[in-house]
């Protein structure tokens, strides 16, 4: 008994009698679900480089295995061509059904293609939502399970119709291409074809791990709240009385690639517009806010406005800062502004 047969009885039967490319799928979903979830691991490209193949081949891998696991018919150009009414011998007309090769890697793409944004779906009328953890784990059970279908398959099948995948003859093909080339030319194009091969996985290595950063930037908005509890872009106040509240929801969205220290002025302002310029004659500081918010993360509070100046076409001005603030905040030398146009009267006064 070999050292390799050896190590094989020491696995539970279930897993000794897996198929190698089916144990491949299974250790590939345990790999991206450590990729994804481990922390310090979870920060490197490994998870883009494990995460891409999770997404795109391994379901459809698997559910393809699960629905053909017998191999497909080999092809044999010698094989004999019968006119209507000829009389077929029977080990001609038997046929497995099964696929191979090209057609199984291009349908494992594309039902993966098809499968993953399903369990999306339904995912986003469950619970749990469309998020990191619920598709991780859906997806991978999914394949997981497909797997085990497709391993019970092959093994009630005869051994010689069972599909398997070449893994010794791709070697020992590749090994003789390489290293015992017919010529001289072969030998150079066997050269040629290496060093294309590590230079594109140079290339791709290079982009996952040094991705190019997209624009940065920070959003500032405002928001109230619906009849039915929901916040909206809408609906904004624009009648106050002096010295009474109305609330507003007000939002930070930090797209800077790095974790950014905020202040936030809100503030009411008595203005004259007057040939395209905008001069303050007065303000109130209605409320001061400070934050730090992480990269591609949302701060977002809930206040009140009480303006205690009057007059009508007054600003809320919301003057965002990174860092401290200037002495004498202005629209002009904020990071981010939004307003709202308001009229605010004296209490008891006829609108």
């Amino acid at each position: 008994m070999t050292g390799r047969e050896t190590w094989r009885l020491l696995l539970p039967p279930a897993i000794r009698t897996l198929p190698a490319d089916l144990a491949v799928v299974i250790a590939f979903v345990f790999l991206t679900v450590g990729a994804v979830f481990v922390p310090g691991v979870n920060d490197t490209p490994l998870r883009v480089v494990v995460g891409l193949p999770f997404v795109l081949f391994i379901p459809g891998y698997a559910f393809i295995a699960a629905l053909f696991p017998e191999r497909g018919d080999p092809v044999d150009d010698k094989t004999p061509e019968f006119a209507v009414g000829d009389d077929v011998p029977d080990d001609v007309t038997e046929s497995r059904g099964g696929i191979d090769g090209l057609e199984r890697v291009a349908l494992s793409f594309g039902t993966s293609i098809a499968i993953v944004p399903l369990i999306g779906l339904v995912l986003n009328f469950t619970p749990w939502g469309i998020r990191t953890l619920p598709i991780v784990l859906s997806v991978g059970g999914f394949t997981v399970v497909a797997a085990a279908v497709a391993s019970s398959r092959r093994r009630s099948l005869p051994a010689e119709e069972r599909f398997r995948v070449p893994y010794e003859a791709w070697i020992a093909a590749g090994r003789t291409e390489l290293f015992e080339p017919d010529s001289r030319g072969d030998a150079v194009l066997n050269v040629v074809l290496v060093l294309s091969v590590l230079l594109a996985a140079g290339s791709v290595g290079y982009a996952v791990a040094e991705p190019k950063e997209g624009e940065a930037f920070t959003e500032l908005y405002l928001l109230t709240e619906s009849e039915d509890g929901e916040l909206v872009a809408d609906g904004y106040p624009e009648e106050f009385v002096r010295g009474e509240s109305k609330e507003l929801y007000v939002g930070i969205g930090n797209h800077e690639h790095e974790p950014v220290n905020y202040s936030l002025v809100v503030e009411l302002q008595r203005v004259q517009v007057q040939n395209n310029s905008t001069q303050v004659l007065e303000e109130q500081e209605l409320r001061r806010f400070e934050t730090r918010v992480q990269d591609n993360e949302t701060w977002q509070r809930q206040h009140n406005i009480t303006p205690q100046l009057t007059g009508e076409r007054m600003r809320v001005a919301y003057l965002l800062y990174k860092g401290q603030p200037p002495a004498e905040p202005t629209v002009n030398n904020s990071y981010r502004e939004v307003h709202l146009w308001v009229n605010v009267t004296a209490r008891g006064a006829q609108t």
